[in-house]
């Protein structure tokens, strides 16, 4: 059982990827497609399923233009701790 924060992050991640898609105009077959993914997986990335890969939503934020965000997530210089 994953703690409930950490679901909450995850589908917001995945709702936030879904929107990110429509502004750019993106059908789901386009998007599977340049990510190497079945638009079956993109959907559960969308919804924000906490069984996906990591690679694979990486992979999804790369096709979005996006992956660069991912890149600070745990970077020493944001942590607040030390």
């Amino acid at each position: 059982m994953k703690p409930v924060p950490v679901i909450r992050a995850i589908r917001k991640l995945g709702h936030d990827i879904r929107d990110a898609r429509r502004r750019r105009r993106i059908t789901t077959t386009i998007l599977a497609e340049r990510a190497s993914i079945s638009r079956t997986t993109l959907n559960k990335v969308e919804k924000g399923d906490p069984n996906v890969s990591l690679g694979i939503y990486t992979t999804v934020l790369f096709v979005l233009g996006l992956v660069d965000r991912i890149a600070d997530l745990a970077d020493h210089h944001h942590d607040s701790v030390g």
